[in-house]
């Protein structure tokens, strides 16, 4: 019977007008993590990093090992994600500027599923700082208290901007009221479709969480992630703006606890990899499990130090890279590794095609369900990450073009340069390389919006 329920679903979600005549549609468990980048197990970029939930997740269904964010930021990533709409053809770049004016209610993904007969909940950080907005939703909860105490091992609360501590292991923290509802609504009875977001906190900062995170990863065996010498000596004037070497990093060299700052971002991980954990054992024991589609996805990358660079708030590899994983039943395959390049605009108009759901004339995103089907599916489609405007990075299988609004340039080929070392874009032999990449550059750029005092 589980292959006749399997090829029934697929054909739901193949046709739009099947799936509106079904009484049953796909429900979507809808998972989003903060600054968390490529520092999880399956991904295999960070050997430290301790992540059996989110690998566990991999192995259900399909993993996107070059999966980009549409913005470095919170803020403009995740209104991209949820409107359809690029931070160039919205004006939003930044944190502190509001998408709620340039987002009409009728755009956004939950409506969409809201109109199509689904109750829509969600719990935590799905756009940036909690926002929602009435009548977008069934229902919302920010999150649940927190009880959260210093451990009496604690230092201090970090280096500078660098917040980090452990705390004593009773405390809680927001983010496990946030995975109870979740819990609640996958393991209740439902008389309609659902969509059920859950949006977790960390690993943003601080990185404070239960000391017994921290001892998973003893302080004298932690390594620092690769880096090389006078990393930024290539790089023109404007990336360099972006990196800041002066800020976060020469505060860490100067303190001397860098590797202390690794060991606090990795607990903070195998903290958020635990709350998922908790979200996917709901799962396997729910009653809906056999219809329901997840995606977990974060909303960019992080630098540690990489490029002489902390934080997000750049166009490089690692502030840009996150996990990015998909179970459909019926469509996906379990363990299936896709190594083509994908944003995070294809979250709309994939979820829409998966549910029989009519994509909304305004949505820029690729449907990645051929890839879903198959993971080696051809697939000549490149991931564009926006920071303010006209700064574009262009990344493929082999290429990551920067292209900044001062002109500068940097080029990177990821099959010999893994960590970005050399730039080429100064290099004569590869102008070809570069002019065929810039046709693929966001040529709708609006003006910024205003922007508020939010920095982070």
């Amino acid at each position: 019977m589980r292959w006749i329920f399997a090829l029934t679903f697929a054909m739901v979600a193949a046709s739009p007008a099947l799936a509106s005549d079904k009484p049953s549609k796909p429900n979507v468990l809808f998972i989003a993590v903060d600054d968390l980048n490529h520092w999880v197990g399956h991904l295999a970029r960070n050997p430290q990093t301790k992540t059996p939930n989110i690998d566990r997740l991999a192995k259900m269904g399909v993993t996107f090992t070059h999966a980009y964010c549409a913005a470095p930021v919170c803020n403009p990533s995740r209104a991209a994600l949820m409107s359809g709409s690029r931070p160039g053809s919205t004006g939003v770049y930044d944190n502190g500027q509001d998408w709620k004016p340039v987002v009409p209610k009728e755009q956004t993904l939950t409506t969409q599923f809201l109109n199509a007969g689904y109750n829509v909940y969600g719990s935590g950080k799905i756009y940036h700082a909690n926002a929602h907005r009435p009548g977008e939703w069934t229902d919302y909860v920010v999150g649940g208290k927190e009880k959260a105490r210093p451990h009496p091992d604690a230092k201090n609360d970090g280096v500078g901007g660098i917040k980090f501590q452990p705390l004593t292991n009773d405390s809680k923290l927001s983010d496990e009221g946030i995975v109870d509802y979740g819990i609640e609504k996958l393991l209740a009875k439902h008389d309609k479709p659902f969509f059920v977001a859950v949006g977790l906190h960390k690993p943003h900062m601080p990185w404070n969480v239960p000391k017994k995170y921290y001892d998973l990863f003893p302080l004298d065996k932690i390594e620092l992630p690769p880096t090389t010498k006078d990393d930024l000596k290539d790089v023109p004037p404007a990336g360099i703006k972006m990196a800041k070497p002066d800020g976060d990093h020469a505060e860490i060299l100067k303190s001397g606890r860098w590797k202390e700052a690794v060991q606090a971002y990795l607990a903070t991980i195998a903290y958020c990899d635990a709350q998922i954990g908790r979200l996917l054992d709901a799962y396997d024991k729910s009653p809906h499990k056999e219809n329901t589609i997840i995606v977990f996805w974060g909303d960019h990358g992080w630098h540690l130090g990489e490029k002489e660079h902390w934080r997000k708030f750049a166009l490089w590899e690692e502030a840009t890279r996150m996990p990015f994983i998909w179970v459909v039943p019926g469509v996906t395959k379990p363990g299936g590794v896709c190594e083509r390049t994908v944003d995070l605009m294809c979250v709309y108009p994939t979820l829409c095609a998966l549910c029989g759901l009519e994509r909304p004339k305004h949505v820029e995103g690729e449907d990645i369900k051929p890839l879903l089907l198959d993971s080696k599916a051809k697939w000549d489609k490149p991931a564009i990450t926006t920071y303010h405007l006209n700064n574009h990075a262009v990344r493929t299988e082999k290429w990551r073009y920067i292209l900044y609004a001062n002109g500068d340039e940097e080029l990177y080929d990821h099959d010999k340069d893994e960590y970005e070392w050399n730039n080429l874009a100064k290099d004569a032999q590869f102008s070809d390389v570069k002019k065929d990449l810039a046709r693929l550059v966001p040529t709708t750029n609006k003006p910024e919006l205003p922007r508020t005092k939010d920095k982070d």
